[in-house]
């Protein structure tokens, strides 16, 4: 029987994301064998990490415009192959400088394929399957995740860290043949157009972002009176503020449909999927701290203890979008949302005799609420995105997201370096430290930790009233006969 193209074009953007998917989780347990064989110091190694999500934040929005005007097949397969080569290269780094430049190069192939992969499955699916699609998607990000941490143990404890990258050779290139073997370049996408690039826009939005992302980790790093903070901090208002006064008034073609955003259901849904991005990606980091630095657990052991969480978003990603598609997007996010706040109230509860069985039971409560959310409001973000604008409606989505990655990551780190030595703190980042740390400074983490959390559940508490507020994007979209919501 001949394969739907909705399935193929779901299949081909699930390579991608299982690549991703596996890096965002491999890369951290390889923290430490990369210090020790580049020689390297603590604020190389965290841009190790920043750097990739630095530049798949600061390009995915111009790169969504560019796919929308000359075709999202081809930019998405241009992304497997930078990908790919970031990831060749990344693992023949001889220096820690290098890497971090490999991996910034990683992360512009990333951006291709984020900037296009959510666009290709709206796309490809009707209204009334979409969160079906998206949850299968997360089947595969969770998948992914698992998956990441047990060859990151594989591979740190029998060979090098340098295959972590070079995994991804032969899955980017079975990736890039077989997506332009299978997708489809939507019709009228790719021929000319009358269009054009707005290189002003792309370069102050661009210019913008990576200037707040520097000055908050260069801050995090090397303090907030150092000059690279100040310069940074200070030049990114200015940048976004020609950026949106360029747009507004002065371009033709704005990368931006600022018009897109009269629509509540895309406003409120890009709002919440921000605010749980800021407070769910500190969650494992400080959780990895809490098992290395409270319970004495070596950095792969503790790695482990982050996989019920994957697993359980895995397993409810496909049921909650299937249930989004019947009853609307509103109710499933908002009660993914409830439940992570509940969690992350319970985790900020934490001590030294918690047993790890009960904290791994909430991470996986806490997957179910992941599950339930991201589904759910992808669907609602893409469904109400014009059909024309799919690109942009996704690199809107995805610079929200990875921002707030970023600002979740610094608020992690903020959180420990308040509480803890920088030393411990460096430690405890890169795997290295030995055993639990002493008495008086687990106190003062375990308090850190805990406010952390508890700032992360109100900014949860603060997503579910936005998304009870909204509309749902597949009511509003199927209500008015709009393939895309277009028109809601």
């Amino acid at each position: 029987m001949k394969l739907e193209y909705k399935w193929k074009a779901l299949s081909a953007t699930s390579v991608g994301a299982m690549m991703a998917a596996v890096d965002s989780t491999i890369v951290i347990l390889a923290l430490f064998p990369i210090a020790t064989d580049l020689r390297t110091d603590f604020v190389t190694v965290v841009w190790v990490v920043i750097a990739y999500i630095l530049m798949s934040t600061a390009l995915v929005l111009s790169l969504g415009r560019i796919a929308d005007m000359y075709g999202r097949k081809r930019l998405y397969n241009l992304g497997f192959v930078i990908f790919t080569i970031g990831s060749a290269l990344s693992g023949a780094a001889p220096s820690g400088i290098s890497l971090v430049l490999f991996r910034a190069v990683q992360g512009i192939g990333a951006a291709m394929l984020v900037a296009n992969s959510y666009a290709i499955v709206t796309e490809a699916f009707p209204p009334s399957e979409r969160g079906k699609a998206f949850g299968i998607n997360a089947i595969v990000w969770g998948s992914g995740s698992v998956l990441g941490i047990v060859l990151g143990g594989v591979i740190i404890s029998f060979t090098s860290w340098r295959l972590i990258f070079l995994i991804n050779v032969p899955i980017g290139i079975f990736g890039t043949l077989w997506a332009y073997r299978t997708l489809e370049e939507m019709k009228g996408i790719g021929e000319k157009s009358v269009e054009t690039f707005d290189v002003q826009a792309a370069a102050s939005f661009t210019l913008a972002l990576i200037s707040l992302l520097v000055g908050i980790t260069w801050g995090l790093l090397k303090g907030w009176s150092d000059s690279i903070t100040i310069i940074s901090l200070a030049a990114s208002p200015f940048l976004f503020a020609f950026f949106f006064i360029w747009e507004l008034r002065f371009s033709r073609d704005p990368i931006i449909d600022f018009g897109m955003f009269r629509n509540r259901t895309f406003t409120f849904s890009i709002a919440s999927a921000f605010l749980q991005s800021v407070a769910i990606f500190s969650l494992n980091f400080l959780l990895l701290f809490y098992f290395e630095g409270i319970d004495g657990l070596p950095i792969l052991t503790a790695a482990y203890l982050i996989i019920p969480m994957a697993v359980m978003t895995s397993i409810t990603g496909p049921l909650a979008g299937s249930l989004s598609d019947r009853i609307g997007s509103r109710t499933v996010a908002s009660v993914g949302l409830a439940i992570q706040a509940i969690v992350l109230f319970m985790l900020s509860q934490l001590n030294p005799s918690t047993p790890l069985l009960e904290v791994a039971a909430a991470e996986g409560l806490y997957g179910v609420g992941g599950g339930l959310f991201w589904p759910a409001n992808t669907s609602a973000i893409m469904s109400s995105t014009p059909r024309s604008r799919l690109g942009v409606g996704s690199g809107i989505m995805n610079t929200f997201r990875n921002t707030g990655m970023v600002l979740s990551f610094a608020m992690s780190l903020v959180a420990a370096t308040s509480v803890i030595p920088a030393e411990y703190v460096s430690r405890l980042f890169v795997g290295s430290i030995n055993g639990k740390l002493p008495s008086a400074l687990a106190v003062q983490y375990l308090s850190g930790q805990g406010f952390a959390f508890e700032i992360s559940a109100m900014l949860l508490v603060a997503a579910t009233i936005m998304t009870l507020a909204k509309g749902s994007a597949l009511a509003d979209a199927m209500k008015k006969g709009s393939p895309s919501g277009e028109d809601a």
